[in-house]
């Protein structure tokens, strides 16, 4: 059987985007979400489309990639695709090999959702199972409270509030009002949000971006953080609150993050949000 591996054109993105958001489901593994391509929108559409690779069989998408790095591809399937074996031999050959074009030289990282065949071959191949991160879900079916926090809907006269949380939570963080707005400009934004959460003088604490995939499927947090000025005072377990809500009035059927699991500050304030603990996922790593 013939797969052709690809990487779209900025006006391919929005099969991307479309086929990432069918394959979404309270029964399918965790994977790469439609809110992660996004959130990677940040850097412009020319930029998203070139770190997307595309796995066909017969014209229509099985598999896609976001290169998040130039040494890491995150994959996602199709379900009915997930344990096809000659796929997963394919893709396996493809981020093996660098002049395919997916994955550089050296140490490289391929994460792929639990069950995905192709991650089983990589091991066999002498690749290795790298640091673990912790999924973390909350469901929806029943109504989430309200936050113990003023939160506002930010929109484009109040985005450099987003922005300056952004990059007073994250060390080194690289996001500007420019990225802000192309990230607003993105095609998955049309089913997000981002969350700004103020104290009693109304100074941005906390923020959240949230990403619908439709109606009746997982919504996605990314990325969440707390002003370094303001931490220690419940407001992460305050905006992850508004996060689950927010998503729930925009029908989603759960609530889920990722975070690594050497971070136990995260993990904690998600589980005081009501978000459960899944088991942790690895990504297959090719040393050096």
């Amino acid at each position: 059987m013939a797969w052709e591996l690809a990487t779209p054109t900025v006006d391919g993105l929005g099969e991307v985007v479309a086929a990432l958001r069918e394959w979404q489901g309270e029964e399918t593994p965790h994977q790469l979400h439609p809110g992660d391509i996004g959130w990677y929108w940040r850097f412009g559409a020319e930029q998203t489309a070139a770190a997307v690779r595309t796995w066909r069989r017969d014209g229509e998408i099985v598999a896609l990639g976001l290169l998040d790095e130039a040494d890491l591809v995150r994959i996602a399937f199709d379900p009915v695709a997930l344990h096809d074996a000659e796929l997963a031999e394919q893709m396996a050959a493809d981020v093996a090999d660098p002049a395919r074009g997916v994955l550089v030289e050296g140490q490289v990282y391929v994460e792929a959702p639990p069950g995905a065949v192709v991650k089983d071959l990589l091991v066999k191949a002498g690749w290795q199972l790298d640091d673990p991160w912790v999924p973390l879900r909350r469901d929806l079916s029943e109504p989430v409270p309200a936050p113990a926090l003023r939160v506002d809907v930010i929109g484009a006269e109040e985005a450099h509030e987003r922005v300056t949380v952004q990059r007073e939570s994250f060390d080194g963080s690289t996001f500007t009002n420019a990225r802000w707005f192309a990230m607003a400009d993105g095609i998955p934004y049309a089913d997000a949000r981002c969350l700004v959460g103020r104290n009693e003088l109304g100074e941005s604490v906390a923020a959240v971006t949230v990403w619908s995939a439709g109606e009746g499927k997982p919504g996605y947090l990314e990325p969440m953080g707390v002003h370094r000025m303001h931490r220690g005072r419940g407001y992460g377990e305050a905006i992850t609150v508004a996060a689950a809500r927010a998503l729930q009035e925009m029908g989603a059927s759960s609530a889920y993050t990722c975070t690594p699991a050497f971070n136990v500050g995260a993990v904690a304030t998600y589980e005081a949000a009501g978000f459960v603990r899944g088991a942790d996922l690895r990504d297959a790593r090719r040393p050096a």
